[in-house]
């Protein structure tokens, strides 16, 4: 058979979209193509020391479940239905099944796992009858599933068909086992990420929503040696800074970590905020990329907002001769939201994470690593032979989901080659309490740091700014009335995205919009990126001084911002420490007087509390009521960060966390992505620009960079309440039907809005 661009396949994988001017994609093209893109993957990914027979193994599996993935589409109706003989917005039959019958009938029972799972996600291995069968790690699969052994009956036509479109006979399908040293459940989830990622983007780049770029390479000893000349020429260039000791430690901070220790697969480093560890860090992970020849770099941050600051610093310090802005940005990707879609339309807006420097969010990190879905696991193949730095490890995420991230951690690190670096100025080390302590490692990291290089940093941060206790509790009008007696500049930090959108316009309409600012995850990324920039121009100039910056937690870790009064809603002894690092930054002079406040708040109409906060924040309210001077000069902050978390496991325990990590070894797939919420309710991408809602209603191209620019992400169940609907044509992706603007972002059209704001719903 031909066609006008050259042969046709006898059977489909696809069908032609003829609005469009695409044809159908061939049965053989697209399986091959799918074959090719996991062999190639695996092919850049080296296993730690031992393990490779089960990685043997694991590649095995792999190939052949990308290779007979599709074997159900070539049943009769459903080719009918690809062809266009007949017109259906789904395949009758379940075109899985097929594969999953002959993987099962050979004892392949890996590979049917990931045939059955590459749509639909892994399941709960209870739920559908799986079973651990041996030692070794085999699993019994779906043993009495009527719909397999039916399709079992056409399974010998499949597997004609499939041999006719492959020209060959069929590879021997042998009954490998692996050798145990690998934990299973990691490494599915990390297979079916290989499995979907090939599926999917073949899938886009056949219907031409997705364009395969090429990407550079990491090359970690020229980036490293870019980043050297940065730095040198950051200290060179700017005359008017003095000698002073802040400067110093951020000089030996970033000589310690570029010629650190790199043997080991896990270290921490409990340097204060302010020493400069964007950098440091980052010639630390150069550096043990060059030592280990790691292939990426992942930067995982708490916060949104942050990203913006920290990309621009890695793409001007990492440019090397010849790189122009659009190379760097594929060298180092910025990705806000976790961009993740199941709809065939909209699978080609996913971000994934393909440049060697990724700079992400802790809840895109940690939900992917708990991912049982198609589209949330589709980026974790990357992770294997990678250096990652977890900032500000100390929020990244809640007290009760670390023993399982923890222990996933440590999976990664023994088994796929990644190297880990948590970091934080406030560093909780949870590793050394008995809650999660791991069987058969030496639950022990090693410092980046020398012993007495960080005990002298820790002494000049508890020198720097005292922070004081607040107990009368304050509405929106009272807090506006006693912030307006510090001095400025002044930075509030609220809980909720709510409280800090009601105080900053409360705020405005007392003393002038021109004296108040506000940031918060309200704001889509490309309006957060202009703020901050605008916030940093006005802290520069230090006749500007009686404002004032509302914010949410999104400002109080990893921004480079140095105010005179700092203000902090109670929540946990970490956030207050953070906050005091955007506080006389600096050590100038004229802030001497600076101070540090914890506050309480009324809640009594629209200033919303964050249930998230209650245990920690009455942690840290009994900790000032055992010592109002609780941090002085004698103060060990990481010690005092410890013991603050033993107080909030003896408040709330760990029963929440102990459900997941025992779902976790029963292969509880399903639950576990469902429980493991860095944020405790699913958010939705919602567009706050009709542009860009126009454009992919009309199928203009619309890149996911684009996309995460101009929306933000908000709780399913608040996008339903009001109303939200979903852009037409990407039912996975919605628009924000009411106001937004610049200051207080979508919050506005809340505010604004009668009905909604008399429904008293609150936003966190």
């Amino acid at each position: 058979m031909c066609g006008p661009d050259g042969p046709v396949e006898k059977y489909l994988a696809h069908s032609a979209r003829p609005e469009l001017d695409i044809p159908a994609q061939g049965y053989f093209e697209h399986a091959g193509n799918v074959a090719r893109f996991c062999k190639n993957e695996l092919s850049s990914i080296v296993v730690g020391d031992g393990y490779q027979r089960g990685y043997d193994f694991f590649k095995y599996c792999l190939l052949h479940a990308a290779l007979f993935h599709d074997l159900g589409k070539l049943n009769d109706k459903n080719q009918s239905v690809l062809r266009g003989d007949k017109k259906a917005r789904h395949l009758p039959i379940n075109h899985c099944d097929a594969g999953v019958a002959y993987m099962m009938r050979h004892k392949a029972l890996l590979s049917a796992l990931l045939i059955y799972s590459h749509h639909i996600g892994l399941p709960d291995m209870a739920g559908e009858k799986i079973r651990k069968n041996s030692p070794s790690g085999d699993l019994r699969f779906r043993d009495n599933d009527e719909a397999v052994r039916q399709d079992s009956e056409n399974l010998e036509e499949y597997l004609v068909r499939h041999c006719e479109s492959f020209g060959s006979e069929l590879s021997s399908i042998e009954n490998i086992r692996t050798d145990g040293r690998f934990d299973l459940r990691v490494a599915t989830r990390l297979l079916l990420s290989c499995l979907a990622d090939a599926d999917h983007t073949d899938t886009a780049i056949h219907y031409r929503n997705f364009h395969e770029e090429k990407i550079p390479l990491l090359q970690a000893e020229k980036r490293l040696a870019a980043l050297d000349r940065y730095v040198a020429g950051l200290a060179s260039g700017d005359k008017s800074v003095k000698l002073s000791k802040r400067n110093i430690a951020r000089s030996g901070m970033y000589q310690k970590c570029r010629c650190g220790p790199t043997k080991n697969w896990m270290y921490y480093c409990d340097s204060p905020v302010g020493t400069g560890k964007t950098t440091a860090v980052m010639a630390a992970m150069l550096n043990a990329a060059q030592a280990k020849e790691l292939r990426r770099i992942f930067i995982v941050l708490p916060f949104t907002n942050i990203l913006k600051q920290s990309v621009d610093v890695y793409r001007n310090a990492l440019r090397l001769p010849g790189e122009s802005d659009s190379d760097m940005e594929r060298v180092v990707a910025a990705i806000y939201h976790k961009a993740e879609y199941e709809d065939e339309n909209s699978r080609q807006l996913s971000a994934l994470w393909r440049a060697p420097v990724i700079v992400t969010t802790a809840v895109q990190f940690f939900e992917t690593m708990a991912a049982a879905s198609p589209a949330g696991l589709r980026k974790l193949h990357a992770l294997p032979n990678s250096a990652i730095f977890i900032d500000e490890a100390h929020t990244a995420l809640p007290t009760n989901l670390w023993p399982l991230a923890w222990w996933w951690i440590n999976k990664y690190a023994m088994e796929w080659r990644c190297h880990f670096i948590l970091a934080s100025g406030s560093l909780k080390k949870f590793w050394e309490l008995d809650e999660f302590k791991i069987k058969g490692t030496d639950n022990n990291i090693t410092s980046l740091l020398p012993k007495e290089f960080s005990e002298w940093l820790n002494a000049l941060e508890t020198r720097r700014v005292p922070t004081k206790r607040k107990s009368e509790k304050m509405d929106e009008v009272r807090l506006c009335e006693w912030l307006l007696t510090l001095k400025g500049p002044r930075l509030v930090v609220l809980n909720t995205v709510q409280s800090a959108a009601v105080v900053a316009r409360t705020l405005a309409d007392r003393c002038g919009r021109e004296r108040v600012e506000h940031i918060s995850t309200a704001i889509a990324p490309k309006d957060r990126e202009l703020l901050v920039k605008k916030i940093k121009e006005r802290l520069c100039d230090k006749e500007d001084d009686n404002w004032t910056l509302i914010a949410t937690s999104c400002v109080e870790a990893g921004v480079d911002f140095s105010f005179r009064n700092g203000v902090r809603e109670a929540a946990g002894l970490v956030n207050l420490l953070q906050l005091a690092g955007r506080i006389r930054r600096n050590e100038e002079d004229c802030y001497n007087d600076s101070v540090v406040w914890s506050i309480e708040l009324d809640f009594s109409w629209l200033l919303k509390r964050h249930p998230s906060f209650e245990i920690a924040s009455k942690v840290l309210l009994d900790l000032f009521a055992e010592n109002p001077d609780l941090i002085n000069e004698e103060t060990n902050i990481s010690d005092l960060c410890t013991r603050a978390l033993r107080r909030e496991l003896n408040e709330c325990g760990m029963k929440e966390g102990s459900s997941i990590t025992e779902d976790e070894a029963a292969c509880a797939y399903a639950s576990v992505e469902k429980k493991f919420k860095v944020v405790d309710s699913q958010t939705v991408t919602v567009i706050v620009d009709t542009h860009i809602k126009e454009r992919l209603e009309s199928h203009d191209k619309v890149t996911w960079r684009e996309l995460q620019d101009n929306s933000v992400q908000i709780y399913v169940h608040t996008a339903k309440k009001f109303k939200a609907e979903p852009v037409r044509g990407h039912p996975d992706i919605y628009f924000w039907p009411y106001k937004y603007d610049g200051f207080i972002g979508y919050m506005a059209g809340v505010l604004d809005n009668e009905e909604l704001n008399n429904c008293g719903y609150g936003f966190l």
